[in-house]
């Protein structure tokens, strides 16, 4: 049996570390044609990843890369070069095996991927039909330039020559990522990643999820969901559960559908999930989540303008974001709200809309993280724009020198302004150049949860500690 050894590259461990659910998911589907080992990077960071292929000998290598960047503009850490001294070259200097590149940061940026690291094979989007057709046809000798989404080293991609899979993953596929890596590590900050689509209809400007997974929903199964969090619950104590879609909440009714078939198996779990959007807001939706055992939500209105909100085309408008809101205080639902500020149009006056919004809707113990430019990606209406208004060239690469949009009528350093004036005034809201909390504040805030006993989510405990700090004039 032919061995294949997965590499999770991703080291960041900032605001939480996640784990390698794309990897796991592969693992599930090879496990019975190869033997396979997942090498998860993310605690241990390379150390011992050459004696790992040393010692198991794997017959290819595939190599996930989730980040090119942190995205935040002026403290911008730029990954590949860690990942290639400590995960890339480390390999090629023991091993000739074929390398094989995947992941949602490969996916964009494909052939810039490709050059430097000097990989044999790249998987754009989904892998999980692509990789296994790779594999056999090598295994076979056959010819493998019409597996779907491949991009091979020294030919030249079509760059929107790659098309997304009609199913989401084999039929009652679960990735049983605790089976498959120490989930140990992940217990105390991190969570069991579920995902229950793929895909995002939604336009906004500056997302890459459509050129990731492509422009329509596509669903599981809610017993399905129900049945692979119901599994990992009675294999894990205590373990927090994060649905890590784009939206939980799109398509209308899969989310009520997800609750109601977790509330039938009388589990006590623990859920969080990522964005949900305004325009599917309902109380039933929230009083199911509540019942569901949902402890943590976050919420990605990216502005409370009218205007901007159109600009960015996000496809719901102020009202629905105000309803989601009262939503949310009434079913007392921590809450991480996220804005991005100085999209088109952005200038002092919708800056302050958003503000407004903060000041009038979101609960003070919950956190707000300010954004203060766009990261521009290639392929998106964004990177169109920017070309259009001279901020870059046609044909600019925007991988190792990334770059931000930042509104004509709100420069970059007026915006900055805004935002540190807006958060002294206001410890629960973050500028993104400090989302890292220091040490000292960490260890406050350990304190309090444990002479408390508080179940809260950390960064509630992180605000008090903030706002004790900020009234003392330690901040």
């Amino acid at each position: 049996m032919k061995k294949v050894l997965l590499v999770n590259t991703n080291i960041e461990k900032i605001p939480y570390p996640v784990p390698p659910l794309g990897l796991c998911l592969l693992t599930a589907i090879l496990e019975n044609r190869y033997e396979v080992k997942i090498y998860d990077g993310v605690f241990d960071e390379g150390k011992n990843l050459v004696k790992l292929v040393m010692d198991f000998q794997p017959d290819y290598i595939g190599f996930s890369i989730r980040n090119i960047d942190d995205v935040v503009m002026d403290r911008s850490v730029f990954y590949v070069d860690e990942i290639l001294e400590k995960f890339i070259f480390p390999v090629k200097a023991v091993t000739g095996v074929p390398l094989i590149l995947g992941g949602s940061g490969f996916s964009i940026f494909p052939e810039e991927l490709m050059q430097v690291t000097g990989a044999d094979y790249g998987i754009i989007g989904e892998a999980e039909k692509s990789f296994p057709a790779l594999l056999d046809a090598l295994v076979s000798e056959k010819e493998v330039t019409q597996i779907p989404n491949l991009v091979i080293q020294g030919k030249r991609m079509a760059p929107t020559g790659f098309s997304f899979s009609d199913g989401m993953q084999p039929s009652r596929l679960h990735s049983d990522i605790d089976r498959h890596i120490d989930f140990n590590p992940y217990r105390s900050r991190g969570a069991y990643s579920v995902q229950t689509k793929r895909g995002c209809s939604h336009g906004c400007i500056y997302c890459t999820y459509p050129l990731i997974e492509g422009k329509h929903f596509r669903v599981r199964d809610p017993e399905d969901i129900a049945d692979e969090i119901e599994q990992a619950f009675h294999r894990n104590d205590n373990i927090m559960f994060e649905f890590v879609d784009s939206t939980f909440n799109d398509p209308r009714g899969h989310a009520e559908d997800i609750c109601r078939a977790i509330i039938r198996r009388k589990i006590k779990v623990r859920l969080r999930t990522m964005g949900i959007n305004p325009r599917h807001c309902s109380d039933e939706l929230f009083t199911l989540m509540t019942e569901a055992g949902f402890v943590q939500i976050d919420a990605t209105p990216d502005s409370a303008s009218p205007q901007i909100l159109g600009n960015l085309r996000k496809g719901f408008t102020l009202p629905e974001i105000e309803k989601m809101a009262r939503l949310i205080k009434k079913h007392n639902l921590p809450t991480m709200w996220f804005f991005l500020f100085g999209g088109p149009g952005e200038d002092a006056s919708t800056f302050r809309e958003t503000l407004d919004f903060i000041d009038a809707y979101v609960n003070p113990a919950d956190m707000v993280y300010m954004t203060a430019g766009l990261r521009v990606y290639p392929n998106t209406p964004l990177y169109t724009i920017a070309i259009r208004e001279g901020k870059i060239r046609k044909g600019q690469s925007v991988f190792r020198k990334p770059v931000y949009y930042f509104s004509e009528k709100l420069p970059k350093f007026q915006l900055d302004h805004l935002i540190m004036e807006a958060s002294s005034h206001r410890p629960h809201c973050i500028p993104a150049m400090e989302t890292a909390p220091s040490p000292d504040m960490v260890k406050a805030a350990m304190a309090i949860r444990e002479q408390e006993h508080l179940e809260e989510p950390m960064f509630r405990t992180l605000i008090r500690v903030r706002k004790v700090w900020k009234s003392a004039g330690k901040l």
